[in-house]
């Protein structure tokens, strides 16, 4: 059974607030800078909080990312859990098949991936292994391995689904090949795990 993430302990209202403007500003910075070109020092000064701060509440860039990335990543969790086929589960009578839900979600997440490229980078390239101790890639990974339950290795078999849609893979083939074909890639990719 897939659960969605639970939202963090509720906040004080100052600290709430300073993290509204943190985010913000970060998010301003990387949008008019490219993310590899801001500095902590900068978002601090921008959101006018201390530099302690923003590392005691973030820990460092991939920190901050990851939380920017959080509302997309809980949007995309929730039409994977209760969303209209084929990206949920639909309607019971006219559920979708599992090869369906896997296309849609390797739709959907490029989608994701794609239009927060840098951010999702960020997050998965922090630190050796960073992509696999993130909440939501253990969600991504146990949705696909339960798309794949018919197979006879349906997790390894989602890690190498999700291997070819890694932020650092993505951001150095669609440069080289294009959007399109490394989507429709991905796509023959999916298809061939549910045949």
């Amino acid at each position: 059974m897939l659960t969605l993430r639970t939202s963090p302990p509720k906040e004080r209202a100052d600290a709430a607030r300073n993290r509204a403007v943190v985010l913000a500003a970060a998010a301003a910075l990387f949008r008019e800078h490219g993310v590899e070109s801001v500095s902590m020092d900068a978002i601090a000064a921008a959101a006018g909080v201390g530099k302690g701060t923003l590392f005691r509440r973030f820990g460092d860039k991939a920190g901050l990312a990851t939380a920017l990335l959080d509302q997309q990543e809980r949007a995309l969790q929730e039409a994977i859990l209760f969303g209209a086929a084929p990206l949920g589960p639909g309607e019971p009578d006219a559920a979708p098949t599992p090869a369906e839900r896997l296309r849609a979600f390797t739709n959907a997440y490029l989608d994701y991936v794609l239009t927060h490229l840098d951010l999702v980078r960020m997050s998965e390239t922090a630190s050796p292994g960073a992509r696999y101790r993130i909440g939501a890639y253990r969600f991504w990974h146990r949705h696909v391995s339960l798309l794949l339950a018919g197979r006879s290795d349906p997790e390894a078999d989602a890690h190498a689904l999700l291997a070819a849609l890694a932020a650092d893979h993505l951001h150095a083939v669609v440069a080289d090949l294009g959007e399109a074909r490394v989507r429709q890639a991905a796509l023959r990719l999916a298809d061939a795990l549910t045949t």
